[in-house]
């Protein structure tokens, strides 16, 4: 087994609701809920469920631009003892972003519209390294080349790329620090689908050729199946499955996992799916005990809604379901 880059325990993330000015406020939206998790050194771990699980949430606070309410988050740099996240101050942040950094879902409000790509690559090449004038450039200027793009784009503004150009700006910033964790957050969801299978195969030769490490953050499963090696399917705050990607593409075992993929379309005109009951995502949201997902489950029992499922260890998968492995 590869070592771990990356371990979560136990985090949590909850936000305060309701009450007003005289009155405090007592509820909460558990937008991370007792989450653990490893990431070994070299692969490509994947984070899927649909809006509202908690995916991005999570993503930033292993950032630490979210701070957690509880939880631990040690990343296991090369060359030195492990780091404490969520209790590291700013000069420690500093150093961990280096070797830790994010692509986000949308290219164009990532990018500020007034910087020239040659500051916004190499501000922090500027910061952390001290480099100016034309050893910056021909820095970011490399870094141009190998996420595709030209040297000649050094004095271009944001606004002059595609959608898929920007992206690529994205991921060489990215780069810049020669990081060994990349987070990326929906980074191919905003493109076309053409757009969306080169820049995929862009980051996976760029994993090979900087020894990365990619936290992949998706809602498409197709996506997912094509560059993670193993995926942590969310709902409503928890992991309610974690397994390699074949097993859980060929054997799901969590009810919420087989209605993801059977929600995939099915490129053939003559087949059909029977259509379940849809509820609200916020059904379970609500939900004071009990499973989170009882509320949309077809196999749902008093127990569902009385007792939170444990987490069962199964043949290649990790699941939170009182009946995991027996519907």
């Amino acid at each position: 087994m590869a070592e771990s880059i990356l371990e979560v325990r136990d985090l949590r993330m909850h936000f305060p609701i309701g009450g007003g000015f005289f009155s405090k406020s007592h509820d909460v939206v558990k937008a991370v809920d007792n989450v653990s998790f490893d990431v070994k050194r070299g692969e490509t771990f994947g984070i899927v469920g649909e809006s509202g699980s908690g995916k991005t949430t999570l993503g930033r606070c292993i950032m630490r631009v979210l701070d957690p309410s509880a939880g631990s988050i040690r990343l296991y740099r090369e060359g030195r003892a492990p780091d404490e996240i969520t209790t590291a101050d700013r000069r420690l942040l500093t150093e961990i972003w280096r070797d830790m950094r994010m692509v986000f879902q949308d290219p164009q409000s990532s990018l500020n519209p007034r910087l020239r790509v040659l500051e916004l690559v190499g501000q922090c090449l500027r910061k952390s390294e001290g480099l100016s004038g034309q050893a910056l450039s021909d820095r970011v200027g490399d870094l141009l080349e190998q996420v595709g793009l030209q040297r000649e784009f050094l004095m271009r503004y944001p606004n002059a790329f595609s959608g898929g150009q920007r992206q690529r700006l994205g991921i060489a910033r990215a780069l810049a620090t020669k990081p060994q964790l990349v987070i990326a957050d929906e980074a191919v969801s905003a493109l076309d689908v053409s757009i969306q299978a080169q820049t995929l195969n862009l980051m996976q030769d760029l994993q090979e050729a900087f020894d990365l490490t990619y936290i992949f953050i998706a809602h498409d499963l197709a996506v997912v199946e094509h560059i993670c090696e193993r995926i942590a399917v969310m709902y409503l705050g928890q992991i309610v499955e974690l397994a390699d990607r074949d097993t859980l593409f060929r054997d799901p075992k969590h009810p919420y996992t087989r209605a993801l993929l059977s929600a995939v379309p099915i490129p053939d005109p003559r087949a059909r799916k029977k259509a379940g009951k849809r509820k609200s995502l916020s059904d379970g949201a609500v939900a004071k005990t009990g499973c989170k997902f009882a509320s949309r489950c077809p196999h749902a029992t008093d127990l569902c809604r009385a007792e939170t499922p444990p987490k069962r260890r199964l043949t290649g998968a990790d699941v939170l379901c009182h009946y995991a492995g027996e519907v």
